[in-house]
């Protein structure tokens, strides 16, 4: 481990979490996978033991640990194989949490992010439109102000967490004369009436649950307002530079584990008279492969440290989305290939981790949306300002 980044302290929580995995998670992987349900007892367990409030503030029950504490959890979430719980905990934890914290009022803080950071309460972020993915600026959700209520009507699809959470952080059209200006973000309970949420059937992440939710006539409170009004924008583009950092170290986390998994393998299996780690055709294909996630790697921890510094990074998070989960896809996908038969076969890790991580170019922004916003960077000199507060 590369002690640049990471103090003792860290290498002792990573070794913590890992057995706290090993012993409370891997167990019920298999039921979760098929289930597509993940019991609540384990929400709480992560709560217990402080997991949820790595990095937020301690006057709510968090920890305030710096980033890299982050990186860990994110990091080993990926190393049990199963996309789909990494997801639900981390849509929980950053997604959802994240906008609760910077956003949320005091009130707010007190009866939605310290249940969060306990584990009793699960949240979830509404963004992504049926007809919208990812321009988020077309959304056509819309929050109308009624007196002292806010009356939502709209739609939000492949939502994690949308079908077992009990709040959810809603983006919707405050202003919608003032295109994606006027957005506001709000705080709903799931027991709201006018909200309905159905499961969507997905290739992988199947320990997940993944929704479409639909607001028919919803009313809310105006204190469910979260920041100021048509500000939503901003704010969900700033805790978006987060979020892709988040699938960039995702996916070199994922890429890593299938590689060591491949490495360990290609130890073991015999074909002619010897074992495979000694063809020179597969050993030059592991040599550019670890170069390739080592580069990842180092990248996002290289933009982890300018987060802690206060760095505005939503020029490298893009880049780090943008190449860490296509190299983790095509490394997986190699990866397979060296287990031969067996890479297909469900009972070895290589299947399911082909299907998970083929969401990290798609979810959170798509690779073709990403690329067009390096290149207004990068060509045209656009800079993007963090939202003020």
């Amino acid at each position: 481990m590369n002690s640049m980044y990471f103090t003792e302290e860290h290498e002792l929580f990573r070794k913590s979490f890992q057995e706290f995995l090993q012993k409370e998670v891997v167990p019920h992987i298999e039921k979760w996978e098929k289930t597509g349900t993940i019991e609540r007892f384990i929400w709480k367990k992560f709560g217990e033991m402080g997991y949820f409030g790595i990095n937020y503030p301690e006057q709510y029950g968090g920890l305030e640990l710096d980033l890299f504490y982050t990186v860990i959890f994110l990091e080993e979430l990926q190393k049990i194989n199963s996309g789909g719980f990494a997801a639900a905990m981390w849509a929980h934890s950053y997604l959802a949490m994240t906008h609760l914290n910077v956003e949320g009022s005091d009130e707010i803080k007190e009866n939605y992010l310290a249940p969060s950071i306990l584990g009793e309460k699960i949240g979830c972020l509404c963004i992504t439109e049926p007809f919208g993915g990812s321009d988020v600026a077309a959304m056509r959700t819309t929050a109308v102000k009624k007196g002292d209520k806010y009356v939502i009507n709209g739609s939000k699809t492949f939502i994690t967490n949308g079908i077992y959470s009990d709040y959810l952080v809603v983006a919707a059209k405050t202003s919608p004369e003032k295109g994606g200006k006027g957005m506001s973000i709000f705080l709903m309970d799931r027991d709201t009436p006018g909200i309905s949420a159905t499961k969507l059937d997905k290739l992988g992440w199947r320990a997940s649950d993944t929704a479409e939710i639909a607001f028919d006539n919803v009313e809310i409170p105006v204190s469910n307002l979260m920041g100021n009004e048509d500000e939503g924008f901003n704010y969900i583009m700033q805790h978006f530079a987060f979020e892709r950092l988040i699938m960039g170290v995702n996916a070199h986390a994922r890429a890593e584990f299938a590689l060591d998994y491949a490495i360990n393998y290609m130890g073991e299996r015999m074909a002619f008279g010897k074992t495979i780690d000694k063809f020179q055709a597969l050993r030059h294909k592991v040599a550019d492969m670890a170069s390739e996630v080592e580069m990842c790697k180092e990248f996002n921890y290289s933009i982890v440290k300018r987060m802690v510094d206060g760095v505005y990074v939503v020029k490298e998070a893009s880049m780090s989305k943008l190449l860490s989960t296509k190299i983790a896809d095509e490394v997986i996908y190699n990866c397979l290939q060296l287990l031969g038969g067996y890479g297909y076969m469900e009972e070895y890790p290589m299947a399911r981790l082909l299907r998970d991580s083929r969401l990290g170019p798609i979810g959170g922004g798509t690779s073709e949306i990403l690329r067009e916003i390096i290149a207004k960077m990068v060509i045209d000199k656009k800079e993007y300002k963090p939202a003020a507060h």
